[in-house]
């Protein structure tokens, strides 16, 4: 099986639980056993890929400007792409630049993924059932990508994936191993850094140096 092979599901499950006019974000980066695979949440209509007229890649937070700070100062992406980001309105991305940043995303050997594919017009929160409709692609994704570390961003993905009450504060650093279909992976729980965690930002930016540095050093 192949990641290309989940976008019908994800797809039918856009229809179900997503904004009709919108579609869903997949995935994107480093696809061949990656250093790590980090976990979000779910898309908006602020990812210019979820327009039905975006002909290009349908990776996560085409557009955005605020998450790439992270993967910066993680020393997770070139710099002169990085400035150019700020620079550029979201709206100003095109398909051609959105291929060139999730190439330098692989070239820095990490994947982005969402638990959920479906694009709501904005940042509402979705429960957890709905989610969970979710978990098994994002487990077959696992199986597909072999990643040798899996960052959670928030409480709610955490609990979700590791199916236990994860609070984030007071699991930081400590390594989660779970048994997916015979393979064993490590996870982290991390703050989530972006929206309504901004302000917690440079906590997930210290995690996550910590985690490569005792991971993957």
């Amino acid at each position: 099986m192949q990641l290309e092979d989940l976008k019908i599901e994800y797809d039918k499950l856009q229809l179900k639980y997503g904004a009709k006019e919108l579609t869903p974000i997949y995935n994107g980066g480093c696809k061949n056993n990656p250093d790590i695979c980090f976990v979000f949440m779910n898309p908006t209509s602020r990812n210019i890929a979820s327009s039905k007229n975006w002909k290009g890649i349908k990776s996560p937070f085409i557009g955005s400007k605020n998450i790439w700070d992270l993967f910066f100062e993680l020393n997770l992406m070139n710099r002169k792409i990085y400035n150019k980001i700020k620079e550029i309105k979201g709206k100003d991305w095109t398909e051609k630049f959105a291929e060139e940043v999730y190439k330098d995303v692989e070239n820095h050997r990490y994947f982005i993924t969402n638990l959920g594919k479906c694009t709501q017009e904005d940042a509402r929160a979705l429960t957890d059932n709905v989610y969970k409709k979710y978990l098994h692609l994002l487990k077959k994704e696992f199986e597909i990508i072999k990643p040798k570390v899996i960052i959670l961003f928030g409480n709610q993905v955490s609990s979700i994936v590791l199916n236990k009450k994860i609070s984030v504060s007071k699991v930081r650093k400590q390594l989660f191993e779970k048994k997916i279909n015979g393979n064993t992976y490590k996870f982290y729980s991390v703050y989530y850094p972006v929206g309504n965690g901004r302000f917690n930002i440079d906590k997930s930016i210290e995690d996550i140096k910590w985690i490569i540095k005792n991971e993957l050093i």
